[in-house]
């Protein structure tokens, strides 16, 4: 990947990584949808070494995609899959250093420098692996899952995801090993393009040139999670950036695959018009009254179709805010009530204008304790009466509080039939059975209402 190849599509399992035949068989439904490179979750090194027996048996199949181990506070496990796959990623939020407890801990320029030496030799075992086998590694950067060192002197910023990123890369480029891809995700796609597009922009002054993953996590489901994901992967692609692309939907993973394949053969169109071409999408802004309108004009009978090729054709347009609004003429091919939803969809993406909550959920993988689809799909349900909320509800407790921290609320995964409820960052309910969980959910947010 990387330079002049083809933009790779990827997806993760939500499958139990120690239940190989499930595992097998969601991989093999990845990569018939065209998924390029399969992830799947090692929380241990047992999950770790059973990634041996599910990439044998992918070779066995006559499948030979590359397989990619997905790596959270477990150095161990890391270095397991490290000589059993072909790349392993890691979060430098929480790899060698402590998991972020949102606690401001002062550093002084000596023990800042001392914490990261400390990490720099906690990563030579992976890095001596990685030569060894010729693994690669993805350095994944996620917005709420920094460390406490990192948001101490950064905040939970942009800038303190690129500069953990660049921290990782000065390391590994330390010891002569350059197999890298970067990535910076985040549910909130102006917080996702932005940090990439500062990463670029610092590896270059470093002249560092690794490629580049994109997602927009969380990214949740239906039309929601498909123009959240078009407009942060679009606007990038669009401006050359990008090699490799996740869509991560709270649905089957093998439905993400034409998801990002369409996104990707959108922001295609937008390389390819010439100087005095038609913009993608017939994309035109008028004013009127002070107001600029980006006017888009297709023919697509699909909704979720029109939802993805119309976010990413609005994306470099109003995320940077040259139109405020949009209006999209799509003939007679879907419902108008469709369209508007689109409409609104979109505007609410760009954060441009609120009607809607939004729901940020995971894609689940091994680690998810409940189904996460129904949850969803029950939290929705129960809160639709609402609006301007933002509301997580993550598989599990290993990236949710942090990763949810742009939420009003949380309701997170704490083990087989087991919920926490978050307001923000902080669990106010703890263990709720999934049966009272939605209710409890309710009451939080009511009585938070009712004190404003």
């Amino acid at each position: 990947m990387g330079g002049n190849n083809p933009v790779r599509l990827q997806s993760m399992t939500s499958t139990d990584t120690n239940d190989t035949a499930a595992s097998v068989a969601q991989c093999i439904r990845i990569i018939e949808a065209g998924g390029e490179l399969v992830r799947l979750t090692a929380q241990g090194v047992r999950e770790a070494e059973n990634l041996a027996n599910i990439r044998r048996e992918l070779r066995r199949a006559g499948f030979d995609t590359p397989v990619v181990a997905d790596i959270h506070f477990n150095p161990a496990a890391a270095e397991t899959a490290a000589r059993l796959v072909e790349k392993v990623r890691i979060n430098p939020g929480n790899y060698a250093d402590k998991r972020a407890a949102f606690i401001k801990t002062g550093f002084t320029d000596a023990e800042y420098a001392a914490e990261l030496e400390r990490i720099h030799e906690r990563l030579l075992p992976l890095i001596k692996i990685c030569h060894e086998y010729g693994t690669a590694i993805r350095i994944g950067v996620n917005h709420g899952s920094l460390s406490d060192r990192i948001m101490t002197r950064y905040g939970n910023t942009p800038e303190g995801m690129a500069v953990s990123a660049m921290e990782f890369i000065r390391i590994f480029a330390a010891e002569n090993f350059s197999s890298l891809v970067l990535s910076m995700k985040s549910s909130n796609i102006l917080v996702m393009t932005e940090s990439t597009r500062l990463l670029v922009r610092k590896m270059m002054a470093e002249g560092f040139a690794c490629p580049l993953h994109l997602g927009v996590t969380e990214a949740g489901e239906g039309e929601d999670g498909r123009i959240r994901s078009a407009m942060g992967i679009g606007a990038l692609l669009t401006e050359g950036i990008g090699d490799t692309i996740r869509v991560s939907l709270s649905e089957p993973p093998e439905k993400e695959i034409p998801v990002a394949r369409l996104i990707a053969d959108s922001a295609l169109r937008h390389s390819l018009v010439h100087p005095g071409g038609e913009a993608p999408g017939g994309a035109v802004i008028r004013e009127s009254n002070g107001v600029s309108t980006l006017h888009l004009k297709y023919n697509i009978a699909c909704h979720n179709d029109l939802a993805v090729v119309a976010a990413v054709d609005s994306a470099p347009l109003l995320l940077p805010r040259r139109a405020t609004a949009i209006s999209i003429d799509n003939g007679n091919a879907l419902p108008p009530d469709v369209v508007k939803s689109v409409e609104d969809g979109i505007l609410q993406a760009a954060r441009i204008k609120i009607t809607r909550n939004d729901y940020i959920s995971c894609p689940t993988c091994g680690r998810t304790k409940f189904d996460l689809p129904a949850a969803v799909a029950d939290v929705k349900k129960a809160t639709g009466h609402l609006t301007g909320l933002k509301i997580a509800v993550m598989g599990c407790v290993v990236n949710g509080p942090g990763e949810m921290a742009d939420a009003d609320y949380g309701y997170v995964g704490a083990a087989a039939g087991k919920v926490h409820i978050y307001r923000g960052t902080e669990p106010v309910y703890k263990n709720v059975p999934v049966g009272e969980a939605i209710e409890r959910l309710l009451e939080l947010i009511e009585a938070d209402q009712a004190r404003r």
